[in-house]
């Protein structure tokens, strides 16, 4: 294993960031640290890179225990989510900062950075200075001269966060297109599920400190083990109704027939794309109470038996539901999950 966590702990004063941290990431993969703001994300990176030493546990750095390796002897090169360039520095000045501090000579270091520049699409831009970078390019600049070390591992601490929703998609395909060419091991830490899923061939689920699932984004989207984990993994977030069960298929769940809990603790689960328009064989009628036009789908927010779902609806007629109207629904597939720690209360459920 490239990375390899055992049960890492960390905790600052009082406050207990890590909790018994496990997972590994093999070598080339493009591995997914998902989790909502203050799950330990960015401590767990921290961690591995050794900017913070575990107060128990065992990091594994290429088959070997590396708690006491010094940061610059890892084989890592750490991302910022504020991408953390020097600004009195032009582009070139800031890709050969790494290489200088390693005393690799101007000639080699001049080649690298063609090298890398010709790879992000920079080298126009090798004599501006920082401040006179786009969001996008600054961020180029920022994975330049993580990579112009040639790591074997670099961490990206959520490095998407500052840039515009267009440029977040763009860098999306930019990181994935750098997995594939330079095949290097990658470590993304994010809070965004669409992230994680659509870049990840992997995912790592950390909530309060601890990893309550790992797994392929399919396998998570489409057998999470409890209902934290669907809460996490899914856009829009999935539905958590409380039920009576009356049987194990789909078709047994009805809004009307709702109670506080399954008779084992569980919860239904059901995705906002697992709810059709169904005029002839509904499961329950419920009034639009708002409605979200997105080109070819509308998602609708959706109030029945006292609660909101929402649900996402293609076709002619999902496209002219409006506010107001009372549709039928049904549930063409439904999961039963226990609860998991840190579920948000399913009283009158609000969509989030």
């Amino acid at each position: 294993m490239m990375v390899s966590l055992e049960n890492i702990h960390k905790s600052f004063g009082s406050l207990k960031a890590l909790n018994g941290v496990d997972f590994d990431v093999p070598k080339g993969e493009f591995h997914a640290l998902l989790g909502p703001s203050s799950a330990g994300k960015t401590t767990t990176l921290r961690v591995i890179c050794g900017l913070e030493k575990p107060d128990a546990g065992s990091v594994s750095l290429f088959g070997r225990r590396a708690n006491d390796v010094p940061i610059q002897g890892r084989g890592l090169a750490m991302i910022f989510q504020s991408f953390a360039l020097y600004p009195h520095l032009n582009v070139r000045e800031n890709l050969a900062y790494p290489l200088r501090r390693g005393g690799v000579p101007s000639d080699e270091i001049k080649k690298k950075i063609d090298q890398i520049a010709e790879i992000l699409g920079i080298q126009h831009r090798l004599e501006n200075l920082t401040t006179q970078l786009s969001g996008g390019e600054q961020q180029r600049v920022a994975i330049g001269r993580a990579l112009i070390s040639e790591p074997r591992v670099l961490l990206l601490d959520e490095p998407l966060t500052n840039l515009d929703a267009k440029l977040r998609d763009a860098m999306r395909v930019e990181f994935k297109r750098l997995h594939r060419e330079l095949g290097i091991t990658m470590l993304y830490a994010t809070p965004d599920q669409l992230e994680a899923t659509t870049m990840g061939d992997r995912i790592s689920v950390i909530d309060d400190g601890k990893i309550i699932a790992s797994g392929t984004p399919a396998e998570l989207y489409g057998a999470p083990p409890n209902a934290r984990v669907a809460q996490l993994v899914g856009s829009p977030p999935v539905n958590l109704v409380p039920f009576e069960r009356q049987g194990t298929n789909a078709s047994s769940i009805g809004f009307a027939t709702l109670g506080e809990t399954g008779p084992d603790g569980s919860v239904c689960a059901i995705r906002p794309h697992d709810l059709v328009l169904s005029p002839e064989d509904p499961d329950f009628t419920g009034k639009v109470v708002l409605a979200e036009a997105l080109g070819d789908v509308n998602v609708v927010t959706v109030e029945a038996a006292n609660r909101q779902v929402r649900a996402v609806l293609s076709g002619v007629n999902a496209l002219r539901t409006k506010v107001g109207d009372t549709i039928p629904l049904k549930i063409t597939k439904a999961l039963f999950l226990p609860v998991g720690e840190g579920v948000a209360p399913l009283t009158k459920q609000k969509p989030t």
